[in-house]
């Protein structure tokens, strides 16, 4: 025999593998997401599970203690089975429910209102969509005096209602036009798509169908993928839906999935994951909303370089060798068919376009709906992720930079680190007499969160920290004394909460007695140093982009935060700790998924798409893996909240008070909180 079977408890899922199959492996196969940040690699150490039943093979990885590998917890990445065996997936290596980002936080109608209205005649057609815009007709028949051809019949009638004089069509609607027409006696409804410049006839279908035109925006992030889907006529968003990005799997962070697409197969696996999660999400929310599938004409997507290429099945290799190219930074207007989304057959997608390798679409689009563009005061946009996209500038110019934040946010090489997943503690307050922690966490799908008075607050017991929560863990550490301003917890600090490690010393935020894992939720020197890494890097992203402009911090009078990560945070913490300027806290606004409220104003607004293409267009990119001015910025903000305390005004104020001296003596970290270029 040279199958088994694995069955995955608590579910009770059985999957029949070949045998020498992974425990990895065997779960996607039977639908089950293990978390898997390193792409199986066996680095990560995310994907423990316990062998139940059964014997199996599993490489030594030095990621188990003895006790684990005692008590049967082993890597799914690295245990091949061959014989029937059961497994748990415990909580915290489960890939599920999440807190995913549906919504910007803004009224994309009002920026469609906003958008100027300078469009061509012929454009007019588009105004509630660039890519599918439907349109009844009523045609005259034809007599021994008009013998004009069916096709050059509808040409003539659209032409009466606009100018446009290129139109093309497919062969499949020409085949059997003849007899459609004489069948709906002459009443039709023609749908017209935008394809790269020419204007075609995507459909013709019998009768009125015009008050049932529906597209479909996405958003597919790194870690999650997000659907809009819009009604073109009213201009309405009728339902919004998310999940956790399936590619997951193959890898935490774009950089391991461009790897993995170079090996045999990978590219297909990625481009598969993705689309299956976009299918997916338009077929839920057609059932939810009882609409039609053929009903739904366009669909707009908003996704980083990599992501886009994944979508479309485009080798991304390139992306990540020096000088850092992709295949393309726009790419054309196809049938939906082609990239494998299943919509109206003759559907059409585009994709919001691309700046360079590491400032993709998701960014344009979100650009796009904060309104930074139209701005007269310089602003800036920031989204935060494994990847920091930063845009800087007004309606006059735009520049635009990108570095690596690195995984920390997304729960990635954090020993107790998860995704914003339900049981992630996202908030925590420290108790400075005795150093415990009191927390709260992300809720299940119908929970709501809530503090309490008892150790862990919320609907859910804890699992881990997820990225906003280890910002306020840290802001929360410093102000206790739990570390010093290098992030180092110190050797003399007496606590119950403070222990020693195969690490170093680590901190107990929540006990094994109170989490949902049975384990204890700490947070290590090394997660300590990862965490401050990540915010230094956005903090280092955001000064050097405006320096390089000859600004300061003081000239920016807006800064638009995007991205799930980026809406959660807390700003007055997230300053505290050095990752965001400390400027008046009404600077600061959460735009939401900016990325999904982009494609959805671009899905609405013929002048919306020829906007974001001027975007793209203007915006100059600034390299900094290799700009010194960049790495000399990061260095200085690895401490916390910063080497020059004078940056920091609010932290200034602390510490003079804390010493007991006034804070109007100068001559600490600067003379003033701004006296060297910010």
């Amino acid at each position: 025999m040279k199958t088994c079977n694995i069955t995955f408890l608590p579910d009770k899922k059985t999957a029949e593998v070949q045998k020498g199959t992974t425990i990895l492996e065997a779960a996607k196969s039977a639908a089950l997401y293990i978390t898997s940040m390193c792409g199986g690699d066996g680095v990560c150490g995310k994907c423990r599970v316990f062998v139940k039943k059964g014997k199996v093979e599993t490489e030594p990885t030095g990621l188990l203690t003895a006790e684990e590998i005692d008590e049967g917890t082993v890597l799914a990445c690295s245990t091949k089975v061959f014989e029937d065996i059961e497994v748990e997936i415990p909580p915290e290596s489960r890939t599920e429910e999440g807190e995913v980002l549906l919504k910007g936080k803004l009224d994309i109608y009002s920026r469609v209102e906003a958008v100027e209205s300078t469009v061509l005649d012929e454009a007019k057609l588009f105004t509630h969509s660039p890519l599918a815009t439907k349109i009844f007709l009523k045609l005259p028949p034809p007599t021994l005096q008009d013998t004009a051809s069916d096709l050059e019949r509808i040409y003539r009638e659209l032409r009466r209602k606009a100018p446009l004089p290129i139109l093309q069509t497919g062969l499949a609607n020409i085949k059997n036009l003849g007899r459609l027409l004489r069948e709906s006696n002459w009443e039709i409804t023609v749908t017209l798509g935008k394809r790269n410049g020419t204007t075609e006839i995507v459909l013709i279908e019998s009768g009125d169908t015009s008050q049932h035109n529906y597209a479909v925006a996405v958003d597919i992030g790194t870690t999650t993928v997000v659907a809009h889907l819009i009604d073109l006529v009213s201009e309405k968003t009728i339902g919004a839906m998310g999940t956790f990005n399936k590619q997951i799997s193959y890898g935490d962070d774009i950089i391991t999935r461009i790897i993995f697409a170079s090996e045999k197969e990978g590219l297909e696996k990625l481009h598969l994951a993705v689309t299956e999660n976009i299918n997916s999400l338009i077929a839920s929310l057609v059932q939810a909303h009882s609409r039609k599938l053929e009903d739904i004409t366009a669909v707009m997507v908003a996704g980083n370089t990599t992501m886009i290429h994944l979508l479309l099945g485009i080798d991304p290799t390139y992306i990540r060798k020096e000088p850092y190219i992709p295949t393309a930074d726009a790419v054309p207007v196809i049938r939906a068919a082609e990239a494998g989304i299943r919509i109206n057959p003759r559907g059409l997608i585009a994709c919001a376009p691309n700046v360079s390798s590491y400032v993709g679409g998701d960014v344009t689009a979100g650009v796009l709906a904060s309104g930074l563009a139209d701005r007269d005061e310089l602003a800036m946009y920031i989204d935060m992720g494994t990847n920091g996209e930063m845009v800087l500038g007004n309606k006059e110019w735009l520049t635009c930079c990108a570095c690596s934040v690195g995984p920390a946010f997304e729960g990635s090489g954090i020993k107790s680190g998860t995704r914003a997943i339900k049981g992630a503690i996202q908030k925590l307050q420290i108790n400075p007499k005795d150093y415990q922690a009191k927390v709260s966490t992300i809720p299940g799908r119908l929970g709501q969160a809530r503090t309490s008075n008892t150790r862990a607050g919320g609907n859910e017991p804890p699992r881990g920290i997820c990225g906003s929560g280890l910002v306020e863990l840290l802001s929360e550490m410093l102000k206790t004394g739990l570390i010093d301003r290098a992030g180092k917890i110190p050797s003399d600090l007496k606590s119950p909460f403070i222990r020693k490690s195969d690490e170093g010393l680590e901190y107990v935020i929540v006990p094994a007695t109170e989490s949902a894992t049975g384990r204890d939720i700490t947070i290590t020197q090394a997660d300590l140093d990862n965490i401050i890494r990540s915010k230094a890097a956005v903090f280092a992203g955001t000064r050097t982009l405006v320096k390089k402009m000859g600004y300061s911090f003081q000239d920016v009078k807006k800064f638009y935060i995007a991205g799930a990560f980026g809406s959660h945070l807390d700003i007055e913490k997230s300053i505290a700790i050095g990752m965001l300027p400390d400027l008046p806290r009404e600077r600061f606004a959460y735009i939401g998924n900016g990325s999904v409220t982009g494609a959805s104003l671009i899905l609405l607004s013929y002048e919306a798409i020829k906007k974001v293409s001027d975007l793209a267009n203007k915006m100059t990119y600034i390299e900094l893996s290799g700009d010194n001015t960049f790495h000399e910025e990061f260095i200085s903000a690895m401490f916390l909240p910063h080497t020059d305390l004078g940056l920091f005004p609010s932290s200034l104020k602390t510490e003079l008070l804390r010493n007991g001296k006034s804070p109007l003596i100068k001559g600490v970290g600067g003379l003033s909180p701004f006296d060297k270029g910010d």
